[in-house]
Formats: C-alpha cells, structure tokens, sequence
C-alpha cells in the first residue's frame, strides 16, 4: 500500500496544498481498481513575500527566474517537511512526494509549459523520492499539458460521469468520453476582486456577490471573448485571467457587489455553455445526461451563493445531480491526483490522457529525483 505526498499550488494563490494519500490497488494493470484515503490534508497559506514572488513571476529575466525556480524547490521541501513533523510521519513509509509546482507559464501552442518549483531542492530537503514537471511531456507530444487530473479521476473517482473543479481556473471532465478542458478563470478573479475592494482573502459564502445585480452589458463582453468559442482540447494560462478578463472588470465603474454577481454568473454561464458544447461535438441527446452525477470540487464549492445558483440551473437545464463530496475530497483533490500521477510515474504506467489534452499519444510524465 503506497504512501504518497501530493503537492498543489493553484493560480488562486491561496497556499500550497499538501495530502498524504495512502493508495490500494487490486487487479492487473490496465484494468485494476483503486481506492485511496487521505491520511492528512492542509492548506498552507502563503505570506505576502510569496503571493509577490509568485504573482510576479511572469516578469523576472531569465537568471532570477531561474533562482526562483531553485528557492521555490526549497521551500516545497521545507513545507514537506514541517507537514511531516506535524503529522509524525514516518520516512520509511513514505514512497515518494510529487509536486505539481506553480504554474509561470502555459503556452502549449508553442511546445511549452513552465511549472516552477524545483525537484532537485525538494528531494535535497526532504530526503524522499520526488516526482515533478508533471506536464511537460504531454505538451512534448503536441498536447495542451492541461488538464491532468483526469487519469486520477479515471481510476478514483470512476462512479461520476461529470467533474467539476472550481479553483482558479474552473475546469470541467466528461468521463464517458474521456475528454476535459479548462472552462474559465474562477477564484483567482474573484478573490482579486474581493482584495482589492474589500480588503478580504475572498468573498465568504459568496455575500457580497449575492447582493449585488448582473450587469448586462459587461456579462456579454466577458461571454464574447475567443477563448469561448474554441472547441477542445483547450487549457487557459493564467494571464488571460489577469492580462485580459480582469482589466474587463476594472473598466466598468461598477461597485465591487455587481462586479462580483456578474463574474459569478458569467462562470455559471460558460460551465453551462460547456456542457452544451460537449452535448453540441460530441452529437449525443441533452437527455443522456438526465440524472447523471456531477462531483464539485474546490475552493468555489465552498461559495455557497455560486454553488446553490450552478446546482439550480444544472437541474433546470440538463437535470444534472450535483454531489458534494467529502470535504478533504472538495479541499484537496487535485493534490491527491497530483500523488496518484506521481504513483504512475514511478510505476511506469501513462498518467496523462491523449484524449483530453490532443497530445499524439498517452504519456508517462515526471521527472524523477532521488537521493
């Protein structure tokens, strides 16, 4: 029975999030079963030195971001490592740590993906075996490298048709299809807005958002965009969040309530227009998806306004059953799925899906650091 550390930090920038994960398999490889259970799972928050390194990455020349990259590593290792005294863990059970890293750049229609956060440092600091660069070989093979956690969602979560993550960046996986795509910038635009405006972490419960009114005229400059009108495979990079939607918003000489409502119901709205595309490519009736179960997961499910108005009209629409998963599962799936990749990548089995991210073939992604 592996013992992994997962590691996730998300373009919400809200911490790293760390899950030791114990896995179980039964069966034969490609059709063997698997069953989890997250040991323990927290959030480490980041201190404002961090949110700004992190946050301004994108703008350092090549030598600094290169340092960044190295004391990022080492920062990972030593949250590994303090998680580990927390929890009393012992090495010896420990197979490995994967780190997903944080996201600098994403442009896979140029062959390249950057994750920083440096496997060497993390393997130096914690003494364990370490997996990391967990997208690079599928934007090798001409994929988007995004998104990944489908295979974890294969084999972990294979009792829901539907997924929706609802981080940063929202993202949505159809598995009878075994196709997935990014959806929208999500909790990063939200909690800038909140930062700014109301000098808050994030909008608790979504209270302001559900005071505030949609304004018509901005929600339809947001829905117009491009990147909507693509068809998958698609990913999003952080930037378009915050180089493209986010001035949108900044525009508009509407108070931070109405800005809020109306970013909520454009997500709403192209997670709906999301499934309607799959409906729409994929040539199948709107009724296939009639009680079908749909998984929530991530800091947006915690937003009860915008999860109460999304489960509205996923029933009105398509009569989609909306599940809401243990809280660990809604908290800290992506890095459980982070620990499962790793978990294939040292077991040599693929651990990214071709047929989500247009990559020529599956692949066995993640570079391996040991002692």
């Amino acid at each position: 029975m592996p013992r992994v550390i997962g590691l996730m930090s998300g373009s919400s920038l809200d911490g790293l999030d760390i899950a030791c994960v114990d896995f179980h398999s039964v069966g034969i490889y490609p059709t063997e079963k698997w069953t989890f259970n997250i040991i323990h799972a927290e959030t480490m928050s980041y201190s404002s030195d961090w949110i700004k390194k992190l946050s301004t990455a994108t703008e350092l020349d090549a030598r600094s971001y290169l340092l960044l990259h190295t004391s990022y590593g080492h920062y990972l290792g030593q949250c590994v490592n303090r998680f580990i005294a927390k929890y009393n863990l012992e090495l010896d059970d420990i197979a490995l740590v994967a780190s997903h890293g944080h996201t600098v750049f994403h442009e896979p229609w140029n062959g390249m993906t950057g994750q920083i956060g440096d496997g060497a440092s993390i393997c130096a600091e914690t003494r364990l075996l370490v997996v990391n660069d967990l997208r690079a070989m599928d934007v090798a093979y001409g994929g988007q490298g995004a998104p990944i956690v489908p295979i974890g969602e294969k084999y972990l979560f294979d009792e829901y048709r539907l997924l929706l993550n609802i981080g940063g960046i929202a993202n949505i996986t159809d598995q009878k299809y075994r196709i997935a795509f990014d959806i929208c910038p999500a909790n990063r635009i939200l909690n800038k807005l909140v930062e700014k405006y109301l000098n808050k972490n994030y909008d608790e419960n979504g209270d302001y958002s559900s005071q505030g009114e949609i304004n018509e005229i901005l929600l339809n400059k947001l829905n117009q965009l491009d990147y909507y009108k693509k068809i998958y495979p698609k990913s999003l990079s952080n930037s378009f969040g915050l180089d493209i939607i986010y001035p949108l918003l900044e525009l508009e000489n509407l108070n931070i309530n109405n800005l809020l409502r109306t970013y909520i119901e454009h997500i709403i709205q192209q997670i709906l227009n999301s499934i309607q595309m799959i409906i729409n490519k994929e040539k199948q009736d709107q009724s296939s998806y009639i009680n079908c179960k749909m998984l929530i997961t991530g800091g947006g499910a915690h937003n009860t306004f915008l999860f109460q108005c999304l489960k509205t009209k996923l029933k009105d629409k398509f009569n989609i059953e909306v599940e809401y998963p243990d809280e660990k599962v809604v908290d800290f799936k992506e890095a459980l799925i982070m620990a499962f990749i790793g978990l294939l990548r040292i077991q040599n089995k693929p651990n990214v899906l071709a047929s989500v991210t247009g990559a020529k073939v599956d692949t066995i992604g993640g570079a391996v650091w040991t002692n």
